[in-house]
Parts: structure tokens; sequence; C-alpha cells
């Protein structure tokens, strides 16, 4: 596989970084495949010497995770595990879970390591970490410390600097939806009356103080309130909730349920088995809606989610960035058939938006308060009001401010253009009427088709059937074809196929396109192996097209 434009500019900067300071945090929002750039950092710190490497991450299924999408980055390196069941040193590259290599007598049997990698580096300062970091530098002080997370300000305020003293490279989330990565927010700021209430609620270490905040928001005409709002601004898209207390959580579940809306509560005095057993029934539709109190807020994504319901403030704009990035993945049509999804809707009942302004986090290694001062804000161009940037519809008149530039997007000078440009592989108009694009590999073929008012997203290649990779807005669908080209090809047959761009069609290809085709001496080799392709595998491409038509089920 090849690596995005964007990933290989991040593990360029972040092995410089490395390189110069000996350490270093990159920052990648959700949806960049950080795990990919991150195997690709290792890969080119330790391939072709004896470098040893170890890859921490926190949970089972990440360390699990990490060692097979490293395998695919760098198939040549030998990984090994540190985990419950294994504790194996033997590979270049040894993937171990931080709780149990914490353990003395692990931490003893632990080598010289040459690079200690850490995933959701925000973790970094906690003492189990501490004491792996610690143990590394000990045993070799030209050992590199690497990091990677998507959230570096953390809730108490404890900085990384004592770790990390650069940043290597930041991915911000708007550059991810400009460039079809993620679905935009459309976010909603909603005034059921407690909004002073609210901002004179007390802070604790960690956040405010939520016994408070129930106090304030647990109240059935709130709670009516919340179901009104989401009845008419979500429709039926599936939910996730975000509240203060247990009791919180389990009052809005049962108003959900009193209004035939299947709703369900997960929190932490549940057992693991009963949580599961609650998110399987999310993820089959069996349940609308879920109510969680903290335990959803990081490390969990349903892709098909595609309404975030905020009803406690944050008092960091990190742990907002985490609520509302659960409802921000694309889907993957395959793993979740028929579901569409072109944004997430925010319903903000509490003052997290009002506080913070956007989604952007600017990064400070020593963990200070930020300055006081107001959040981004923009005017509303009908009632003039000073309002969140990120807003797209004013709280105060209700004005529509989706066409405004309003959406976090907007501040960035990325386009769809700009993604046909950066990609690895040229995209052809076939037709010329911009209904139908397609780029070609050596292994693989991706394209983009425009029918029935939605775009449609298909991949195939060699010995691979044609298999539809998205549906939706042009930008995510245009992605997802692009990331099927990387996922198959090299950076060899990018090279190469671009290459044909200057030669002329051959005899053989002419005898294989329609008449017209010959007539035309501009006909590049490429643009004629792409009607090829499109021709060869027309029929697929429109059963894949029109099976996606049938099974519709709108999440956006």
């Amino acid at each position: 596989m090849r690596l995005r434009p964007r990933q290989s500019l991040f593990v360029e900067r972040s092995l410089a970084a490395l390189c110069d300071h000996g350490n270093t945090l990159s920052i990648a929002s959700t949806g960049f495949g950080k795990t990919i750039a991150l195997s690709a950092v290792v890969a080119r710190s330790i391939e072709g010497s004896d470098a040893k490497a170890c890859i921490l991450a926190h949970r089972d299924e990440l360390t699990s995770q990490n060692r097979t999408k490293f395998g695919r980055v760098a198939p040549k390196i030998t990984t090994s595990v540190i985990d419950a069941r294994t504790k194996d040193w033997a590979g270049q590259a040894t993937f171990a879970m931080v709780p149990t290599l914490t353990r003395t007598a692990n931490l003893t049997a632990m080598p010289a390591l040459d690079l200690l990698v850490i995933d959701e580096a925000h973790h970094a300062v906690a003492d189990s970490y501490r004491r792996i970091i610690d143990r590394a530098r000990s045993a070799n002080p030209d050992c590199r410390i690497f990091g990677v997370t998507a959230t570096p300000n953390r809730g108490d305020r404890k900085g990384l600097r004592e770790i990390f003293d650069n940043v290597g490279d930041q991915v911000r989330l708007g550059e991810l939806i400009a460039s079809g990565h993620l679905v935009p927010p459309r976010t909603f700021i909603i005034d059921v009356g407690v909004q002073d209430q609210l901002r004179e609620v007390r802070k604790t270490l960690s956040d405010f103080d939520m016994n408070e905040v129930a106090g304030i928001m647990n109240r059935a005409p709130v709670t009516d309130e919340v179901i009104r709002h989401w009845k008419e601004k979500a429709g039926d898209r599936p939910t996730v909730v975000f509240c203060s207390t247990v009791a919180h959580a389990e009052n809005v579940a049962a108003a959900f349920n009193d209004a035939d809306i299947s709703a369900a509560v997960i929190h932490g005095d549940l057992d693991g088995a009963t949580r599961r057993r609650i998110l399987a029934a999310y993820a089959s539709g069996e349940i609308r809606v879920i109510v969680n109190v903290s335990i959803l807020t990081e490390g969990w994504d349903h892709p098909p989610t595609s309404c975030v319901v905020l009803l406690r403030p944050s008092s960091y704009k990190s742990t907002m960035i985490q609520m509302i990035g659960r409802g921000l993945r694309t889907v993957d049509p395959e793993e979740y058939p028929g579901v569409v999804k072109t944004d997430c809707i925010v319903l903000d009942f509490g003052t997290s938006s009002l506080t913070h302004g956007t989604l952007e986090q600017d990064v400070d290694l020593d963990g200070r308060e930020p300055v006081p001062g107001p959040a981004p804000s923009k005017t509303c161009p009908e009632c003039e009001a000073q309002i969140p940037l990120a807003v797209t519809e004013c709280p105060f008149c209700g004005a529509d401010l989706s066409r405004e530039g309003s959406a976090p997007i907007d501040s960035f000078i990325m386009s769809e253009i700009d993604l046909l440009k950066r990609s690895s592989f040229a995209w052809v108009d076939l037709f010329g009427d911009d209904a139908a694009l397609m780029a070609n590999g050596f292994n693989a073929w991706g394209g983009i088709f425009f029918l029935d008012g939605r775009w449609h997203a298909v991949g195939g290649g060699k010995g691979q059937a044609s298999r539809l990779l998205g549906v939706g807005e042009r930008t995510v669908c245009l992605a997802q074809a692009d990331d099927w080209l990387n996922n198959h090809e090299s950076d060899e047959s990018a090279f190469k196929t671009k290459a044909w761009l200057k030669q002329a069609a051959t005899d053989k290809q002419l005898k294989y396109l329609p008449p017209e085709c010959r007539h035309d001496f501009g006909l590049t080799r490429y643009r004629a192996s792409a009607l090829m392709t499109f021709g060869f595998n027309k029929r697929a491409i429109r059963a894949a097209v029109d099976a996606a038509a049938g099974t519709e089920r709108m999440a956006a």
C-alpha cells in the first residue's frame, strides 16, 4: 500500500523533528489514519538496521489493531507482542500493552530500545507510562520518543512538555473535513433557559461539577425540549447523547423511550458484558439512541452515528472535540449496507459551543490555562448578534447560516480541486460532463459516478470484484476512491501510471475503444486505459450503484 500525500508529509515532518530533537509529538484528528502514519514513521526509523522499537497502547484491541496495520505498511519487519497472554521481545518492532509492561518484572525484562512510540500520547504523563519512559531512557539515553494523539491538551491541565518539547505536525479536523475524510458537523445551540445557570457551575480539577450540572439539566421541562428538538432537527438519526450523571442519563433515556424512540443507557458502573450487549444493540439498529456518562467520549466509534447531543457542558475543548468526533466518521457501505451519511447534527443544550467557538485546538505542551477572552465568533447577517463561529443556525433569530461560510471547513483553503491535485493518481473525466471520474493503477482502479442526485464511489482491481466504496457527497466519495487506490497500489505503480499521461494511446488500446476515440489524436495511454477499464467494468459499476440506490437508508 501507499500513504495518502498528507500522511506522507506527516511522516516526513515527524521524522525530521525526531532527528532534530530526539522526541516529538504529532497530532492527527480522528479519520486521518494515524496508525498507518505511525507505522510508517516506525518503519522508516528502523528498517535496514538492528534498531529496536516498542509501540505502546493502553488497551488490548489497540495493541492488536496497531500490529495488524503495521504489517500492511512494513511486511518485512518482524513484530512481537507484550500483553496479558504473551511476553515476547523477539520482533524488531514490539507492540506492548501499557498495564502489562509497567509491571516490575516485565519492565526489567525490556531490552534497550532505540525508539519508543506512544499511541494516544496524551496519556504519556500518567505514572504507568512514565515508568516505561524512564526505563527506556535509563537503558538507552539516546532512545527517541515519538507520540501521536488527536487531543493533546489534557483535562487535568498536566502538560506533556516533560516528555515532548516540540510538535512535529498537526492535522486539524477542518483539514480532514475539507479533504472528504470526515463529514462536516452542523451545530445547533439550543437555549432551554439554563445557560446562565450553567455558566455559574463550579469547576473541579477535571471539568465542571457534574452533580451541579445534573441539578440544572435533569428536569422534565428540559428533557421534553431535548426530545422535541431531536425530532425536529435530527429526525431518526443514530444518536449518541452525553449526560452529566447516571440518574440524568436514565431519565433522558426514559423520555426517549416514552416518545417511542428506542434508547438505552451505558455507563462505567455496568459490567463489560452488559456494555457490549447494549453497544451491539445500538450497532444493529435495535436501539436508535444511546445515552452515556463519560464512557463513549474516547476510543469508541460507530460510523453511522450522525447526531451528537450535548446535555452537559465541557470546560475543556479537548473533551468537546472528543464528544463531537464520535459523529464525524464517514461510512463504509460494505460494512453498513444502504447507510448514507453526509453530515453530523450537533445539538448543544449546554454551553460548550458558546465557550469554545470551534472544534479546532491550539496545542499547549505546558498545559497552561488558556488566556481569558471571547471564543471565536462571527456576526449573524440577519440580527447582527455575535454568535459562535461553528454554528449553522443563529441561536437568537434562527437564521440559517449553513450557506454563509460558517462551518469550520471554510477557514481552510482547501477544496475538492486540491484533493485531485494532491492525489498520487490522475483522475480522468470520462465523458466531459463531470459526472464520471476514474483513476487507474496496475492492480486496482477507482471511480466516482453521479446518479439520481448522489455520488457513488466504486473500486475494483485484479482478482477483486467491483465494490461500492461510498455514497453521498462528491468530495467524500472522491476521498474513498482515492484511498482504495492507495491501499492497493505502490509508489512505483503511481509513478508509472502518471508517466502514461505523456504517452500516446497504443494501437492495441484503440482496438478496444469506440471508433470516435481513434480520431482523437490527443488521446493518451492513461486516458485510454481509464476508458477501457470503465468499458470492461461498466455493468459491475452500474450493478453496485443500483444496489446502493435500492437499499439506502439515511444516516444523515
